[in-house]
Formats: C-alpha cells, sequence, structure tokens
C-alpha cells in the first residue's frame, strides 16, 4: 500500500474514535484502488475541531509508469462540492440586508424578469426545485441541449455589431430550454442555477463571484489551496486522471495555458463546481459549519444563517439518476440525505462532487470528514462514496 500521512491535532482516542476502524478506512479504499474503479484517495477527518486521521493512499497519476504516491496536500477539483460556497456567499449577502432568499431572480438579473423565468426565486436555485432543465444525464433525453452548448453556439453566432455577448440571455432563449417541470413541484439537480447564483452574486457586490468567494471565505479560513484558478506550484501537487487533463496541468506549469471551455473563455462564474482544493483545505471549511459560521475566531456566517442553510428546507419528490423518492431532504445549498444506506445522524449535511469527492458533517457527534477520490473509470462508483462514509462513523465510541 502507497500510504503517506499527513499532519493532525492529535490521537483518534483523544476525540473518542477507535483508531483500528481507520485501518479498515485504509483497506477499503486500496480494495476500491485495486478494483480500478478509483486511482487514489486522499482524507481528512476530525471530531471536536480536531483533526485525528489524515492521509493519502495510491498514485497520484494515472500513468503505470509514474509511481509517484498521492500526498495528503495533493490539489483536485472539487466539483459540485464548489456549490455550498456559492450558498454561503448568498447568505452573506441575505446577513448584510441586501438580498432575501424569497426574491426572485429576475429583480436582480433582469434577462429572468420575463415569462416563464420570473418566478424564479433564489430559494429555488439554492434547493434544486426551480424547475429548470438538470444536469444532462440527471433524466434519460437523447435530445437534451445543455445550457452550455446553447451558450456556445450563441457565441459562434454572434457579432461585434450586435453588442456586448449576453450569456444568460443565450441560456435562456431557445425554444423549449426554459423549464423540465413546473418551479416547486420536484427536487432536480441544476448545476447550471447555481451558475446563475455567481451571476447574482456579481450583479449585488459589483465583484466577480470567483473573487468574493475567495476573499469572503477562502482566505480568511486560511483555505490557501483552495482558489478557482491553481498556480503552478498547485498544479505540481495535482492528482492527474487522463491525457486531457495532464496537459492541462501542464501548461499551467509552464506558463502557456490557454482557456478552451466557453465558460472559461467568457469569464461566466464556475460556482456550480469550479473551485480546486485539498482535503485539508475543505475540513476547514467544515469545521466552519459546525462552528455555527466561526472557525478559529473568523466569522464567515452567523450562527442563524448556518442553521437556516443545514435545516432541511425542501421534501420533493426526486427522480434523478433513475431514483424514485418520495421525498428528497434538502437544505439551503446542503444534502440533507438520510435513509437505510447510513449509519450517520439525522440532522448529518453534505455535498458530493464529481469525479469524485465528498464532504459529509454530523453536527451531533462533531463530526466531519472530507476524501477525493478520482475515478479512474467511467460510472459512478458508490463503494468511493456511500461504502466510505460508514466506515468512518463506525469508529465513534
Amino acid at each position: 500500500m502507497l500510504y503517506t500521512q499527513g499532519k493532525t491535532d492529535c490521537k483518534p482516542s483523544e476525540v473518542g474514535y477507535n483508531e483500528q476502524r481507520l485501518d479498515v478506512l485504509k483497506d477499503h479504499f486500496q480494495r476500491v484502488i485495486d478494483d480500478g474503479e478509483i486511482q487514489c484517495a486522499a482524507y481528512c477527518i476530525s471530531r471536536r475541531g480536531k483533526i485525528f486521521a489524515h492521509g493519502a493512499i495510491g498514485k497520484k497519476s494515472f500513468r503505470k509508469e509514474d509511481n509517484t504516491p498521492v500526498q495528503p496536500d495533493s490539489v483536485r477539483y472539487i466539483a459540485s462540492m464548489t456549490k455550498t460556497f456559492a450558498a454561503v456567499s448568498i447568505m452573506k449577502l441575505v446577513e448584510d440586508g441586501v438580498t432575501r432568499l424569497d426574491v426572485p431572480v429576475g429583480e436582480i438579473l433582469p434577462q429572468f424578469n420575463t415569462p416563464p423565468f420570473n418566478v424564479v426565486t433564489l430559494f429555488q436555485l439554492l434547493t434544486h426545485t426551480s424547475g429548470m432543465h438538470s444536469d444532462p444525464g440527471c433524466f434519460e433525453n437523447k435530445y437534451q441541449i445543455s445550457y452550455w452548448d446553447h451558450i456556445g453556439a450563441a457565441f459562434e453566432r454572434h457579432k461585434k455589431e450586435d453588442g456586448e455577448f449576453d450569456w444568460i440571455k443565450a441560456a435562456l432563449s431557445t425554444i423549449g430550454n426554459g423549464f423540465r417541470v413546473k418551479s416547486d413541484t420536484e427536487w432536480a439537480y441544476c448545476s447550471f442555477g447555481f451558475v446563475i447564483l455567481g451571476a447574482v452574486i456579481e450583479k449585488l457586490t459589483g465583484i466577480h463571484a470567483h473573487k468574493y468567494i475567495e476573499d469572503n471565505i477562502c482566505k480568511p479560513l486560511g483555505m490557501k489551496d483552495t482558489t478557482f484558478s491553481i498556480t503552478p506550484e498547485m498544479a505540481k501537487r495535482y492528482m492527474v486522471s487522463d491525457e486531457e487533463q495532464e496537459k492541462e496541468i501542464n501548461a499551467i506549469i509552464n506558463g502557456t495555458y490557454e482557456p478552451q471551455w466557453i465558460g472559461e473563455k467568457l469569464n461566466i462564474p464556475s460556482t456550480g463546481g469550479g473551485l480546486e482544493s485539498t482535503v485539508y483545505d475543505m475540513i476547514r471549511f467544515a469545521n466552519m459549519t459546525l462552528g455555527g459560521g466561526t472557525l478559529d475566531g473568523v466569522r464567515i456566517l452567523g450562527r442563524k444563517a448556518m442553521e437556516k442553510m443545514t435545516t432541511i428546507a425542501v421534501h420533493y419528490p426526486n427522480y434523478c439518476w433513475g431514483a424514485n423518492e418520495r421525498e428528497r431532504l434538502y437544505g439551503v445549498g446542503f444534502d440533507m440525505r438520510n435513509g437505510p444506506a447510513f449509519t450517520f445522524s439525522q440532522n448529518t449535511y453534505c455535498h458530493e462532487g464529481s469525479g469524485a469527492c465528498a464532504m459529509y458533517i454530523d453536527p451531533k457527534e462533531e463530526l466531519a470528514a472530507v476524501w477525493i477520490v478520482p475515478f479512474a473509470k467511467e460510472g459512478w462508483w458508490s463503494r468511493a462514496l456511500f461504502n466510505v462514509i460508514n466506515v468512518i462513523w463506525s469508529g465513534l465510541i
């Protein structure tokens, strides 16, 4: 087993955790690596604000000939876990009296101030209940065209004499691309809704959402490795999963990187999934939420706002990815899923990211866990995500 120990604050026994269960966790990760489902694993676990487990298993590169071990401070994009940062940002603006969660998006962004989009509220975007089209793949529809493809196609047609390109209008103006279902009737995972929230942040503050999040959340929390634009030094610590990613990382290291994706070319907020981070940084974010919005004396959010975000806010049915749930429990920007698959406490909140990574926070047990497990092949591997939860929670004494 290629294993590297990270920095910790205490022994597991000091915070009521059975250290032997950490060996079970390592063995579990190794089995999933050996079976070819994930490339490697990095994890960080804390209880009562103290990190008692921090390590990395496997190889940093996807190349068979490269046996460089992944490190506890290796960097990876955290994908949809970015949404929790966007949600905290919106709640900061709510706390400051700038807006409210029940405000229609159209009162902030004029592109939404027209039927049918004028009924959509900030709350609905934050809870995936707006009725807008969900992510491609959520439902079987071979004819679905993503909002991003609409933006790209419209940009190719755009002429300078037409004025400034409006990416929001481009996303919304295509016939048939309005809503999948009526607002407030169903839970359906819509990452583009969080991109719109990024535009809301910019409109309300005059600051690009990336900068707002980095300056008001990441930097105050001392999250030195959490950013939308990684540095060459961070790139050298990157968990690289395929040749295309390898080219991008090498270009960043060599200073020759040029954006290829339409969202990056147009500087559209990547608030649906664009942050890069490490497990150590993310455990600081997790512990900030456990601390009622404060960590190490640094206030990011107030206690009542944090309570609002981590209390079940919607109970709508969910049919995404073949599910048939009567109630999809969701908070404001945080997932509140529960059920027979999990052993965590009833009020646990979480978020995952494709590719893959996870953050689970159990306020009753004061336990927070973050792990990054880059998938090694196509598919969605529950052993690397769902099964890990039960292994970690099994160590509580």
